[in-house]
């Protein structure tokens, strides 16, 4: 715990940066980046002390389901997350496989988070298992890099999971630190280091630089840091467009961007008010589904996972009804298309007109996979990659069910129209 003298400043710390982001250009910041060290995994170990030293791999238990997390014994297998769980069980046949429980998971990140709340002026939450914190000013009267690592031991002795964190002046260099002082260790790189510190590493450590970015660079011979410290801004900036400038300045050491401070939205939800009450229950039933859809793919787009889900329907009478069903958590939308309609079945009331109809998803939960890797099928995941994908280069309503599309003709406005024709796709069922 800090100290009275300690708390006291950092009270008056906290109360200031209420709310607000950190200041992202004065010099001399204390950044701390802190990973839980294969989450799911020690969790696991933690309800079963069994599985300790043995390779675990945690996601959809057939061969048709994906890897969600693996033990860092299962990964000298070659084994990562996203990988199809029939490949994985191929690389490592006496691994043990685990569904895994996404309430579990996070329970104890929650507990983690209101310990980091409790010790640390500024804090984000960026996934499930992963926080920035911003100790700037700190070092005036305890010491940023013992601060960071009290903080370390007290997670682990409170909650038994091990993890990782990197100190910097930022958050890149502090994320790349934290991912070479794994596992369960601690790294602090100091101000003035930041350039010789990332020079030997793989250009794939920079954070943003995903796999095609990688290739692309491999392919014009850039596999080290340095190559790219290097090289002119403006070169990069040439192959790579922005995104390249971007990469240049992280390769450098240089990021300005702030911690934001920590806030976790609890619900999204959407709702439709009629012009004309109706009693067109095929074209009500049209819009709760294109509803439950898109709020599925914000759901992905934004890494959350519902584990509630609510129906509510205003008649003419401005009687208002809502029923609500938990879930085990997801963001696929057979999934949760199907609660949806059996909600809206239970509640609706042919005799009167309705006025108003809404969807909310809500007991929100963080993570660093986009749809629900515990439950989901490989062909599934593929499926959703895709319909994203296009969702995300030409818009949220490029593409939908065409049961959804009866939304067309009813309401103020077509939530579904736009320059481009949006691709029909059947409803998938299996």
């Amino acid at each position: 715990m800090l100290s009275l003298e300690a708390s006291s400043q950092l009270n008056e710390v906290k109360s200031r940066s209420a709310g607000q982001p950190a200041a992202s250009t004065r010099s001399g910041r204390n950044i701390l980046h802190l990973d839980l060290d294969s989450f799911f995994v020690s969790v696991e170990r933690l309800l079963d002390s069994r599985l300790q030293g043995k390779p675990v791999l945690i996601g959809g238990v057939t061969d048709r389901g994906v890897v969600a997390a693996c033990s860092y014994e299962a990964r000298a297998f070659g084994i990562h997350s996203a990988m199809p769980m029939r490949m994985a069980r191929e690389l490592c046949p006496e691994a043990i496989v685990i569904r895994g429980n996404s309430a579990t998971y996070s329970k104890y990140s929650d507990i983690v988070t209101e310990i980091m709340q409790e010790e640390v002026p500024v804090l984000e939450k960026t996934s499930i298992d992963e926080f920035y914190a911003d100790l700037t000013g700190m070092d005036r009267f305890f010491g940023c890099a013992k601060m960071a690592d009290e903080l370390r031991q007290k997670i682990i002795k409170e909650t038994g999971l091990p993890n990782s964190f990197g100190l910097s002046i930022n958050k890149t260099v502090s994320k790349v630190a934290t991912g070479e002082a794994k596992p369960n260790n601690r790294l602090e790189i100091r101000s003035g280091e930041e350039k010789p510190f990332l020079a030997p590493l793989s250009v794939r450590k920079i954070p943003m630089v995903g796999e095609k970015t990688y290739q692309t660079l491999r392919n014009l011979g850039i596999q080290k840091i340095k190559t790219v410290q290097e090289m002119p801004q403006e070169m990069m900036q040439q192959v790579l467009g922005q995104h390249g400038s971007m990469i240049w300045k992280k390769a450098n050491g240089v990021d300005n961007s702030p911690v934001i401070a920590y806030s976790e939205r609890k619900s999204i939800s959407t709702e439709r008010t009629f012009d004309r009450d109706t009693t067109d229950v095929v074209k009500l039933k049209g819009i709760m589904l294109a509803m439950a859809e898109n709020l599925a793919f914000q759901l992905r787009r934004g890494k959350k996972l519902t584990g509630c889900v609510t129906v509510k329907i205003r008649f003419s009478d401005f009687q208002t009804q809502t029923l609500q069903a938990r879930i085990p958590y997801t963001s696929a939308d057979h999934i949760l298309i199907e609660k949806v309609m059996e909600l809206f079945n239970k509640v609706y009331n042919r005799r009167l007109l309705v006025r108003l109809i809404g969807v909310r998803y809500s007991h929100l939960v963080g993570g660093g996979y986009q749809i629900n890797l515990f439950e989901d099928s490989e062909e599934y995941i593929n499926l959703y990659q895709a319909m994203d994908r296009i969702r995300e280069r030409f818009g949220d309503r490029a593409v939908l069910r065409a049961s959804g599309i009866n939304a067309r003709t009813i309401g103020r406005s077509n939530p579904f129209n736009g320059k481009r024709a949006p691709l029909l796709l059947a409803n998938r069922r299996t």
